[in-house]
């Protein structure tokens, strides 16, 4: 887990690149923008460089050509001084659909066979690099503007990262990038910026203890919802979340007849949270010293409520009915179909478990409906940070829930659709079999029941509504979730796929 806060913790490590990685060939380059020869000398360096980045969300596939989106130099390079230069690029990396892949992302763009995500990258330019500097190396580009100077992860620059967060003090526009400020906040110069390490689809700078910059690193038209989210739960009122101070944006060229595609959240920065620790740490600390941990999971099931309802005013939020419980279900039934046939393991519960999706639809033909709002999305213990506390995993200091968007591998409009609340409990209740498990508790399943009990009555508590009293929109919810840990285990972790196997075991049980 991170060491420090508002980082995107979870209870999956950072997905490593594989040694099969195939070896870069010669890629199309496509620019309609930018400085003549730009990326045709950038393209060999970052078909090696790209795959090998840990949010590089295309790993095992070839990348077969780059389309250039947009270039603006933040800062003019030199071909000789000390100065460095910092160039904005979003590009499109053109990589084999995978197989069995539904839909596109990133731009949308598809050639044939091929997808393509877009993706932003910060570059710096000197003519050398020091020595501090040298495990940022992309290499030297052959030709273009760029002939001569070293480029460089822009990001390991404090030079750089130092510009970043003046630009967002100093609001404006340069080219097609837009910079925002929110009016009320105040955001010191001079704060001293480090990079965090533990991110895994996205990268984020600390500046000063102050405040957190985070970087979307795979990035599609619309609104982020881990912008759009804390923005509006900002004006509101809730303080759970912290609220953004200023965040940058780009807005992407118009392509045929069409309309202008919405533009791309491309940064937020935030308050950084200073002191507080992660849910998951702290559960695995109380578990370390056999303590309890139902007093915090009572309090977090509190905060969570609090940010449900406030997300349920800010919002506009809707009701799923027959036709959207029946597609809900199947859904969920295909992606069972799907994991199964990729982990045997599952094979002797699908009966079982499709159950659970089949008394979902039931209910929904019979005329139960429910409500939907826009939701987390990903919430677990690692998305949830506690200020103010001992340490000892009693339910002292304050919880905020943080990271708003999503899971990254869904698509963007996906991510924005309302859906049922219940969606984030199931993923925290996941989340608490994950830590009774990884803590070694020698019961891990009384452990996690108790502290699941917890958080629901803190649900209950702020919210009136408790999820335990629809069990069957629940047990769908958190089959759904155990699924896709199996499969994610069975492909990640082998020596993993025991803890979501033992609640496929308990969720299809309890259906039979």
């Amino acid at each position: 887990m991170p060491e420090a806060p508002l980082s995107r913790g979870a209870h999956h490590p950072p997905t490593a690149v594989p040694r099969d990685q195939p070896p870069p060939a010669a890629v199309r380059t496509t620019a309609a923008a930018g400085p003549p020869g730009l990326l045709t000398s950038l393209a060999p360096l970052l078909a090696e460089w790209l795959p090998r980045q840990r949010w590089f969300a295309g790993k095992g596939r070839p990348v077969t050509g780059f389309a250039l989106v947009s270039a603006t130099e933040l800062l003019p390079w030199r071909a000789s001084g000390g100065t460095p230069g910092l160039l904005h690029l979003l590009i499109r990396a053109e990589q084999p659909e995978p197989p069995g892949h539904r839909h596109g992302f990133g731009c949308g763009h598809r050639r044939g066979a091929a997808a393509s995500d877009c993706y932003q990258l910060l570059l710096g330019a000197r003519p050398a690099l020091p020595p501090s500097l040298a495990p940022a190396l992309i290499g030297q580009p052959s030709g273009g503007p760029l002939d001569g100077q070293t480029v460089y992860e822009a990001l390991a620059d404090p030079r750089l990262t130092t510009l970043l967060l003046e630009r967002l003090r100093m609001p404006g526009r340069l080219g097609p990038l837009r910079f925002v400020r929110e009016p009320s906040s105040a955001i010191p110069s001079a704060l001293a910026p480090r990079v965090m390490t533990a991110e895994q689809s996205n990268s984020s700078v600390v500046y000063g203890d102050t405040f957190i910059l985070k970087l979307f690193r795979r990035v599609s038209p619309g609104t982020n919802p881990d912008l759009e989210l804390p923005l509006a739960l900002a004006r509101t009122g809730c303080s759970r979340v912290p609220a953004p101070a200023a965040w940058f944006e780009a807005e992407p060229p118009a392509e045929g007849a069409g309309p202008r595609p919405e533009p791309f959240t491309l940064g937020v920065l935030q308050p950084f949270l200073a002191g507080s620790r992660d849910g998951w740490q702290l559960a695995l600390d109380a578990l370390a010293a056999g303590g309890d941990f139902t007093d915090a999971a009572r309090a977090l099931g509190h905060a969570t409520a609090e940010v449900h309802l406030a997300m349920a005013r800010a919002l506009p939020t809707s009701v799923l009915r027959r036709p959207q419980i029946e597609h809900l279900a199947a859904a969920m039934s295909e992606r069972l179909d799907s994991a199964a046939a990729a982990v045997p393991a599952l094979q002797p519960y699908r009966t079982a478990l499709h159950g659970a999706y089949e008394d979902l639809a039931a209910l929904g033909r019979a005329g139960r409906t429910w409500a939907a709002q826009r939701i987390h999305g990903d919430l677990h213990l690692g998305q949830a940070l506690l200020t103010g506390n001992s340490g000892d995993g009693g339910g002292g200091g304050r919880w905020s829930l943080i990271d708003f968007e999503g899971e990254p591998s869904r698509p963007l409009a996906e991510r924005r659709r309302p859906q049922p609340p219940v969606r984030d409990i199931a993923g925290m209740l996941r989340s608490f079999d994950y830590a009774a498990a990884v803590g070694r508790h020698e019961r891990p399943q009384e452990w996690a029941g108790r502290t699941r009990a917890a958080y629901c009555a803190g649900y209950a508590e702020a919210s009136g509504t408790d999820p335990r009293d629809e069990p069957e929109l629940l047990r769908a919810h958190e089959t759904d979730k155990a699924v896709y840990e199996v499969l994610y285990e069975a492909r990640h972790r082998p020596d993993w796929l025991s803890v979501p196997m033992t609640a496929i075991h308990r969720l299809a049980a309890t259906r039979a």
